[in-house]
């Protein structure tokens, strides 16, 4: 199965994939450093440093299915909170579409099965979304009303980060770079959620094979 994982950081969505299938990934990452780490972490995966933007134009009829979790700052609730006082030091900016453009491009243009994940945002949703947890998934299949059973507990702020570390299997500290590791931590998809989307989602396409065979 030939798989697009777009803004992979340091694919917490792909971890267990193997698990549901023999995959071939390619996985983009603007940061260097992520998308080096990435590679460490998946060395069998194509790792390619390039606008994961860019690349779902120019390569989305190439692969199965594509996973893209565009950045979620510009539509968090907490960001917005911050900003909203016109006292606070953190600026108002206007929301990303790159988020809206790539749901619409691969609703439309992408034969494939796709999900689009990101935050639940601090306005109503531009286009209707399904929503698990803390997450929003543009999907063209429907996904399990319980994406996975962990619960991520913040015992205290100060234990925050290295519950991340252990929630997610991960030592984020190997991260050199120039994001705040919370941030990147925080950020990471549940990797039980990303293998349950790839199940529901390879359930539909085998499905569809299995017609498509009948047919002749």
């Amino acid at each position: 199965m030939k798989i697009l994982n777009l803004y992979a950081c340091l694919g917490g969505n792909r971890y267990k994939w193997d698990e549901v299938t023999e995959v071939k990934v390619t996985a983009v990452e603007w940061d260097e450093e992520l998308a080096k780490l990435y590679q460490d972490r998946f060395p069998n995966d194509k790792v390619i440093v390039a606008d994961a933007h860019q690349y779902l134009l120019d390569h989305y009829k190439e692969f199965d299915f594509i996973w893209s979790s565009p950045p979620c700052p510009t539509h968090s609730r907490a960001r917005y909170w911050n900003s909203s006082n016109y006292d606070t030091k953190t600026k108002a900016i206007f929301p990303d579409m790159k988020l809206y453009e790539e749901i619409l491009f691969l609703k439309h243009y992408f034969k494939g099965k796709f999900v689009v994940e990101n935050v639940i945002p601090y306005y109503e949703p531009l286009i209707i979304a399904q929503k698990k947890g803390r997450h929003l998934y543009w999907t063209n299949f429907n996904l399990p009303n319980n994406l996975n059973d962990r619960r991520f507990k913040i015992s205290s702020a100060k234990n925050e980060f290295n519950g991340l570390c252990k929630f997610h299997e991960y030592d984020f500290n190997k991260y050199k770079g120039d994001q705040p590791l919370k941030k990147i931590a925080r950020n990471l998809v549940d990797y039980e959620a990303g293998k349950t989307i790839l199940e529901t989602a390879l359930g539909i396409i085998t499905k569809q094979n299995v017609k498509q065979i009948e047919l002749f």
